[in-house]
């Protein structure tokens, strides 16, 4: 392995995590009437200038590296990364919130970072306006990814920037010719911020504070679900804003490579495109259907209000947001299980969401019809074809092998979550494996939209921290860091 160059790297991870606690710092100064900050300006000036010193000397010490990366580093970096940030964005944890434990600051920071919005806290009144922001801005930086920044910022990367751009978008239709990816990731980020700005101000003019409107800016458009309320979107008693929230976690659960097409003047990309277009019906379909039972079974009166209720929900556990406006957990059994499937899909690719990714889902679909003709035609040959392009062999054999993978690894923790946690319900463990690995963040019974994870042991907060770094980066690149090739030295 080219260690210099996975030092560089994490240097960089840690000049962005300076920059982030900078800002931090600056709301802490600017709350402190509130009464709740302490020392919270001494703590995130500390981490600042510690993080600035970090990626000082590694910047410094790997001055000469050599700009190459291959396969086996790319995934490295990229599963090394998440464990870096996840544990070095606990600090403000430790030292500003004593009472989650050191388990549960890195629960709480990995959640961020993952954007799977998991939590271990209930106290939000006592704790810092500023741990509260940096809690936010975690779920913003991990929205489009670390590692996509390094693509952006390097030029050099050389093949290698393919894996780290696909293992940080999942996007199966990028244009991957060297020369495009640095400028696809610029585009990314450009509609990222755009949408984020958009969304800021459409909740300013919902009446939220410049506070408010920015961490739900911060959590909203990266699909991540922390809010500076336990009552989530609730606590605003605005219909007006949890529509605002819905239309952005459906932007920001849609590929943001077909948003850019509509951008530039192409609205007609979004029904054209197979996976939003199938994206977008799943949305609608789930949410009338849950709409009508909630109407039918008189769990919301009139109209407007079981349409609002079952959109938030279904589109937030859709896109793996993770937001709550009604405690579904105590819905009937029909709505929990619809949602419980939407938890299973997930967004687009190329998009701030989590789950199993639309593409994939559609993909399985059509090799099963595939399957289905040639029982009845052994000698019928069919292309598997998707927007129009015929894949390749390779590219449905991966995807059908990251399913089985997923499906294998969820099996497999299910079981050691329930032996791990004797007192858990079977519905409590198959959704906390679910909702950390396809990074939802509620699940249903005790770890449900009104309830968190802080009831969990220290081992078990671990565990299901491995599994939201898993789920973001897509398996690959943290299982790989068990093989003993991807530690040999570079040559």
């Amino acid at each position: 392995m080219n260690g210099r160059l996975v030092l560089r790297l994490l240097g960089m991870v840690s000049g962005v995590l300076c920059l982030a606690w900078l800002a931090c710092l600056l709301v802490a100064a600017m709350q402190r009437h509130q009464g709740l900050e302490g020392n919270a300006a001494q703590v995130f000036g500390a981490c600042a200038a510690g993080a600035a010193v970090v990626a000082a000397l590694l910047l410094w010490l790997t001055r000469k590296a050599e700009m190459r990366i291959f396969r086996r580093e790319a995934l490295a970096i990229v599963g090394l990364s998440w464990l870096f940030v996840s544990v070095l964005g606990a600090i403000p944890y430790w030292l500003l919130a004593p009472e989650l434990g050191w388990a549960g600051g890195i629960f709480e920071s990995t959640s961020g970072m993952t954007t799977t919005g998991a939590s271990v806290v209930s106290a939000f009144d006592a704790m810092p306006r500023s741990l509260l922001f940096w809690r936010a801005l975690s779920q913003w930086i991990g929205g489009l990814g670390v590692v996509v920044l390094f693509v952006a910022l390097l030029g050099s990367l050389g093949a290698g920037a393919k894996v780290l751009f696909a293992n940080e978008s999942t996007a199966p239709t990028v244009d991957f010719r060297e020369s495009r990816i640095q400028q696809a990731v610029l585009n990314l980020a450009t509609i990222y911020g755009g949408l984020s700005l958009a969304c800021l101000l459409a909740l300013r003019l919902g009446g939220l504070s410049w506070y408010d409107a920015v961490c739900h800016m911060f959590t909203t458009v990266a699909t991540g679900g922390f809010s500076t309320y336990g009552a989530s979107y609730a606590a605003f008693e605005s219909a007006y804003v949890e529509w605002v929230g819905i239309v952005f976690m459906i932007l920001g659960g849609t590929s943001f490579i077909v948003l850019g097409l509509v951008f530039r003047g192409n609205p007609a990309a979004l029904w054209k495109n197979t996976e939003v277009r199938f994206y977008l019906l799943l949305l609608v379909g789930a949410t009338a259907a849950i709409a009508a039972h909630l109407s039918l079974e008189g769990w919301e009166s009139g109209i407007h209000d079981p349409i609002r209720a079952a959109a938030f929900q279904v589109v937030s556990i859709a896109t793996t947001a993770g937001f709550a406006t009604r405690d579904f957990g105590g819905w009937s059994t029909f709505p929990q299980i619809l949602l419980f499937l939407l938890m299973i899909v997930g967004g687009c690719s190329a998009s701030t969401s989590g789950g199993t990714k639309v593409f994939r889902f559609i993909l399985a679909l059509k090799v099963a019809w595939i399957g289905i003709e040639k029982a009845l035609r052994p000698r019928i040959t069919r292309p598997l074809r998707l927007n129009n392009r015929t894949l390749d062999s390779q590219s449905i054999h991966d995807a059908l092998v990251y399913l089985t993978l997923l499906g294998t690894l969820t099996l497999l923790f299910i079981p050691f979550l329930a032996f791990m946690e004797p007192d858990l319900s079977p519905l409590g463990a198959i959704t906390a494996v679910v909702a950390c690995l396809f990074n939802i963040g509620p699940g249903l019974a005790e770890v449900g939209p009104a309830a968190n994870y802080d009831h969990f042991s220290n081992a078990t907060k671990l565990k299901l921290s491995v599994l939201m770094i898993m789920g973001r980066v897509e398996l690959y690149a943290v299982l790989v860091l068990f093989t003993a090739t991807v530690w040999r030295r570079f040559r």
